[in-house]
Formats: structure tokens, sequence, C-alpha cells
């Protein structure tokens, strides 16, 4: 069974940077494609951006383009959300999630790492 792991939340003030880390351990890690979401106090969970594993094809909410870059390295069985230009309404627990097949909606979820950001 795969596990996912985020890490790299934090404290920043607005217009500041954070990189996300997500690393997947456990079984064979080739998972369709991974992706970030994230929930704030009272709202909703929301779709931030995807990546497909095999061939790195990319798909980012409208929130996230402009200031977000998901990446992943495959060797390293980790996927990344470099955040810059942050902003208040950023602050969330940020999850990332797996399809570990193109049939199956998100079915591996990681336990979310906060971010909060100070105006």
């Amino acid at each position: 069974q795969v596990q996912l792991a985020e890490s790299g939340g934090g404290l920043v003030q607005a217009g500041g940077s954070l990189r996300l880390s997500c690393a997947a351990s456990g079984r064979t890690v080739s998972p369709y494609l991974m992706g970030w979401f994230r929930q704030a106090p009272g709202k909703e969970r929301e779709f931030v951006a995807y990546v497909t594993w095999s061939a790195g094809s990319i798909s980012y909410a409208d929130l996230a383009k402009g200031r977000f870059t998901i990446s992943r390295d495959r060797n390293e069985n980790t996927m990344y959300l470099q955040m810059n230009d942050l902003k208040p309404d950023d602050t969330a627990v940020y999850y990332c999630a797996a399809r570990t097949r193109p049939s199956r909606g998100y079915d591996l979820w990681g336990q979310g790492t906060q971010v909060t950001v100070s105006s």
C-alpha cells in the first residue's frame, strides 16, 4: 500500500514563498497522477493542481495560475508545490492526493500540512 506524506508547510508573511513536498512510499510507486488540494477553515476542500506521474502533464486551478508551480521527481517518488507571492487567502491545510488508476478518483490522501500566511 502506498502512503503519502506532506511536509513544508508553515507560517509565512504575505508575498513570501513556501515549497510543499509530498513523499510517496510503500509498494511500487506509479500512480496515474498526483495532485494538491487545500481546505481553509469553514470552506470546502478545493483543487489546486495535478501532475500526471508518467508524462508530467500539468493542470492548475485558476487560484494557482501564475503563482504556484507543481512538479514531481520520479526518482525520489516526490511531488512538489512551489508557492510564490502567497496571500492571506492561501491559508489552509494543503493535502496531496493520488489517483492510482485512470478509472479511479483520488483514492490516496496524505495527512495534510498547514500553511498560514500572515498579512
